[in-house]
């Protein structure tokens, strides 16, 4: 696993041993900052269930003002506060240790985010729905720049998040192999 592009690229990231964390390929992050471009430059960006933290580190690599990061597993913290210290960041990024729920808690009361990427292991459709359910609530509109776009991974096979949730609608899906990301936004009302 590696930076794909940017400030870091190529470098080596590591990963814990076993699959209990599942890294987001090197293939499947080049396919979505592609898709992001330049949105990516200058962004607020928060990688919740941050595993290696691959993704942050790829958004940070290639130009974000800051990032947020939101990982509680111990093996995988390790390993991202790892990948951290070895590329020599040392600023513009947040590490939540006590996972997304905490995060999401405190960017309420930040600086809006423009883009923000999940994924939880597969299989815990709670942790999609509970994520994506605070994110689209009206109540916590307040973390979402009026432009920002979600980034769910999940499998290609088995549950699939919802198309919407409150204010949130899928407005993409991108399949690769046997994962797929359903990109989503707020809806706007005209007034």
């Amino acid at each position: 696993m590696r930076v794909i592009a940017g400030s870091y690229r190529s470098r080596i990231l590591t990963s814990p041993p076993g699959t209990a964390t599942r890294p987001t390929s090197d293939r499947l992050r080049e396919t979505l900052f592609n898709i992001l471009g330049t949105r990516v430059q200058g962004s607020r960006f928060a990688d919740l269930f941050a595993g290696t933290g691959a993704v942050g580190i790829e958004a940070i690599s290639r130009g974000a003002a800051h990032t947020f990061f939101a990982e509680k597993a111990p093996a995988a913290l390790k390993s991202l506060k790892t990948n951290l210290s070895h590329l020599q960041i040392t600023r513009n990024y947040t590490l939540e240790d006590r996972g997304t729920t905490p995060l999401l808690a405190r960017l309420l009361k930040l600086e809006p985010v423009d883009l923000i990427f999940l994924d939880p292991p597969y299989e815990d459709e709670d942790a999609y729905t509970q994520t994506l359910g605070f994110l689209g609530s009206p109540a916590h509109a307040s973390i979402l720049a009026p432009d920002a776009l979600i980034l769910a991974e999940h499998g290609t096979k088995g549950s699939q998040p919802l198309p919407g949730y409150g204010q949130l609608t899928r407005i993409r899906v991108y399949k690769q192999g046997d994962t797929t990301v359903s990109f989503y936004t707020q809806l706007t009302t005209d007034d």
